[in-house]
């Protein structure tokens, strides 16, 4: 299907790949003019932990190769990708961030990572995270905070907030991320991109470095609906290397995209828990109000207990993590602290590798795994995931998706929730339950709020439905208002 021309002269992922096919442009002309924007602001916002330079060069000059060839490189033909540090590349150092992995360097590459490049994809470098993507700000990282490039003086969000930024700030057409509680779906509500979080098993993960393993998933960010919707079908489809991916092909999404809204019913969950700004309220409203006018139908349902979600998961996740991360101990990867003996070795590892945050929810986990307490906790928060899973099911019945925020409020200042982890968690009220229930949410942008920044609207759908939700998110984005040029302070509008 045909790209999308967008603001600015920035050119669409799928125009961009149609060019280097058809002799237009040349992969090589395309990686060096995002590799130059990277030289440029990259230093200001440190959306990436290593920027693969060389490495895009050779490839764009086999991309060039090949078409001059007459072949075909693929759909993603000379598009530069940026991958976040938790993807395993081989032979590239992949460190989620963390001090634990900094020299690691994978033996074999994450399924996605080789169904890119099978594509065409140019990798330009691997993002900054949350470490082990446990945060929503990505402050959290070993290595320093990424920066809002709307606002340098914001957060990205997160934990995939090094990989929001690359798109935002025009350093890659489309990046990846995972999405455990919201990681893909939050910053990309922040930093004013698509975010997609597909079906759980409707992606591989096998050579992602496991956070959650029930709940973990890679996405796509993009600046529209048309290239996030390439980009999954890409990288979507069985994996046999993934004992949870789904038995069925890749994801059929840009089929949908032009077919508008007429009949599909809309839900509005009015015991949707509070917390979201007023600026946030008035365009979720708003997006309300344009898809009715392009034939939808809004039905108001309750979901009960979408307002457990954030508690049962701060259970659920952090008891899987304590479980993933055992792994890093100092012995057979990773860094090394030397000690007297094996135990005192393991624990000067750990208290040296791992930040506050991991090290806080590792404890939880462990806590909530421990002999006496796991009914109490973790079997009674795996209780209320069902609730959650059999409410959602009950309302689709009565509506074909559901409209959310995405996050509570706009980009949030730098620091401002470091030293409230509470705070932190809250952030991610919205996007958690589909993470419980493993169905698709997406964040697309919709105008702006507060201090002139962006503002996500979350689409939700029954698990394998992700086209259905592509179909209303391309809606949203042809209904959305205009984006405020540039940032810094102003009103909604």
């Amino acid at each position: 299907m045909t790209g999308t021309a967008m603001n600015n002269d920035r050119i669409s992922a799928i125009d961009l790949a149609q060019n280097v096919r058809s002799n237009v442009t040349t992969a090589a002309d395309v990686v060096e003019q995002h590799l130059a924007r990277i030289a440029e602001r990259d230093g200001e916002i440190h959306a990436f932990n290593l920027v693969l330079a060389d490495e895009a060069r050779a490839r764009a000059v086999e991309i060039d190769e090949m078409i001059s060839a007459g072949r075909d490189p693929g759909p993603l033909a000379g598009v530069p990708v940026a991958l976040k540090d938790n993807m395993c590349t081989q032979g590239i150092p992949t460190t989620c961030s963390s001090k634990i992995l900094a020299d690691w360097r994978p033996p074999y590459d994450a399924t996605v990572v080789t169904r890119l490049r099978d594509a065409g994809a140019i990798f330009v470098g691997k993002t900054n995270l949350d470490e082990f993507a446990m945060g929503s700000s990505t402050e959290n990282s070993a290595f320093g905070p990424t920066k809002n490039p709307l606002d340098t003086t914001r957060v990205p969000g997160g934990s995939s907030g090094g990989s929001a930024a690359a798109v935002a700030a025009d350093f890659a057409p489309i990046s990846f991320g995972s999405d455990t509680g919201g990681s893909i779906r939050q910053p990309a509500a922040l930093c004013g991109v698509v975010g997609v979080k597909p079906t759980y098993g409707a992606v591989s993960r096998l050579g992602l470095i496991a956070f959650g393993s029930s709940l973990d998933q890679i996405g796509p960010f993009t600046h529209t609906v048309a290239d996030a919707a390439v980009a999954l079908e890409t990288i979507s489809g069985h994996d046999p290397g993934d004992s949870t991916s789904i038995q069925q092909g890749p994801l059929d999404l840009s089929r949908t995209l032009e077919l508008g809204v007429a009949g599909l019913r809309v839900g509005r969950i009015t015991d949707l828990p509070t917390g979201a700004s007023p600026d946030v309220e008035q365009r979720i409203e708003e997006a309300f109000d344009a898809l009715r006018a392009a034939g939808a139908e809004i039905v108001d349902v309750e979901v009960p207990a979408f307002s457990y979600g954030l508690t049962a998961y701060y259970l659920i996740a952090p008891a899987e993590a304590s479980s993933n991360l055992a792994r890093f101990d100092g012995v057979r990867f990773g860094m090394r602290t030397a000690a007297p003996d094996t135990n005192q070795m393991y624990m000067a590892t750990r208290t040296e590798g791992f930040g506050d945050e991991v090290k806080r929810r590792i404890m939880l986990g462990t806590y909530a795994l421990s002999a006496g307490y796991y009914d109490a906790y973790y079997g009674r928060a795996q209780k209320v995931r069902r609730l959650i899973a059999n409410d959602f099911a009950v309302a689709y019945e009565k509506v074909d998706v559901l409209l959310t925020p995405a996050s509570p409020t706009v980009a949030f200042e730098m620091g401002d929730k470091a030293s409230d982890p509470l705070a932190m968690y809250l952030c991610d009220t919205y996007t958690i339950p589909s993470n419980l229930t493993g169905h698709p949410g997406m964040s697309v942008p919709f105008g702006t709020g507060d201090h002139g920044l962006p503002v996500g609207v979350q689409v939700l759908a029954p698990a394998l439905k992700d086209d259905v939700m592509f179909q209303v998110g391309a809606a949203l984005e042809r209904s959305a208002p205009p984006r405020s040029a540039g940032s810094g302070e102003g009103s909604a509008s």
